[in-house]
């Protein structure tokens, strides 16, 4: 198993494995290979350093004298991780009505039917006539490929 650090032309960073360096380029020639930030099929190897197993270290001792750690700014891996596990969450505790989300979300909001949490596609033109009749819309850019459990 090859464990790759892959990145697309955006600048978003990610891991991919696969069972060899030709089936990377298999996938990868036939578009398989997406960014799951931005569904981005450009997608090059990026360095990256051996992964050595040499179990875990042991903690360092605590010192009572010294103040707590500010703590750090995240990283942009880490802003990507939190980033894919939020747009997971919002796909799993939604209903996808696609194309339908503007008539559903006004249907819901008159009261025709009952609310629920949807999500779907809109034009610029319905979300901002959305918000005009107080129907409260959030614009979440979740690629396809964010849908879809990564192999």
């Amino acid at each position: 198993m090859k464990v790759l650090d892959l990145g697309c032309q955006h600048g978003h960073v990610f891991e991919g494995w696969f069972a060899s360096e030709d089936d990377f380029q298999s996938q990868k020639a036939r578009a398989l290979v997406l960014c799951p930030m931005c569904g981005d099929s450009h997608i090059d190897k990026r360095l990256s350093a051996p992964r050595l197993n040499l179990g875990a270290a042991a903690p360092a001792p605590a010192s009572s004298s010294s103040p707590p750690a500010a703590p750090a700014a995240a990283s942009p891996q880490a802003q990507q991780a939190a980033w894919l596990r939020m747009a997971r969450e919002v796909i799993a505790r939604t209903e996808d009505v696609g194309e339908r989300f503007a008539d559903e979300a006004r249907r819901m909001h008159h009261g025709e039917i009952e609310e629920r949490a949807i999500r779907g596609k809109a034009s610029v033109a319905d979300a901002v006539a959305l918000l005009e009749e107080g129907i409260g819309v959030l614009p979440l850019p979740i690629s396809d490929s964010s849908k879809e459990t990564l192999q």
